[in-house]
C-alpha cells in the first residue's frame, strides 16, 4: 500500500515512481483538504490512473479521508482480499 497526501499537491501522481506505478493499492489520502490546498482531485485521480496503467497494470486507487473514515472500508477490503488470496496459495 502506498499513500500520498493531497496536501503535497495535485502533481504528485504524475511524477510516477515505483510507489505510484507498482504498489498493490494506491491511497490518495486527505481528500477533504483538497479545496483548502488548491488540489484538483479529478486531476490527481486521472494522473494516477494514467501512471498505473502505463505498464499494463491497473491496480486499485482509493480516494480517502482516513481520519474521517472515508475510504477505510475499501482499503481494508483490499488488504483482506490479498490476505485470503495468499492463504489460498
Amino acid at each position: 500500500i502506498y499513500v500520498i497526501d493531497v496536501a503535497g499537491g495535485d502533481k504528485i501522481p504524475r511524477k510516477g515512481g515505483p510507489g505510484i506505478t507498482q504498489s498493490d493499492v494506491l491511497v490518495i489520502n486527505k481528500v477533504d483538504l483538497a479545496d483548502a490546498v488548491g488540489a484538483d482531485l479529478g486531476v490527481m485521480e486521472q494522473d494516477a490512473v494514467k501512471m498505473r496503467g502505463g505498464d499494463g497494470y491497473e491496480g486499485p486507487i482509493v480516494m480517502a479521508a482516513v481520519k474521517k473514515g472515508v475510504g477505510v472500508e475499501a482499503i481494508v477490503g483490499y488488504i483482506l482480499e490479498s490476505f485470503h488470496w495468499l492463504r489460498g496459495k
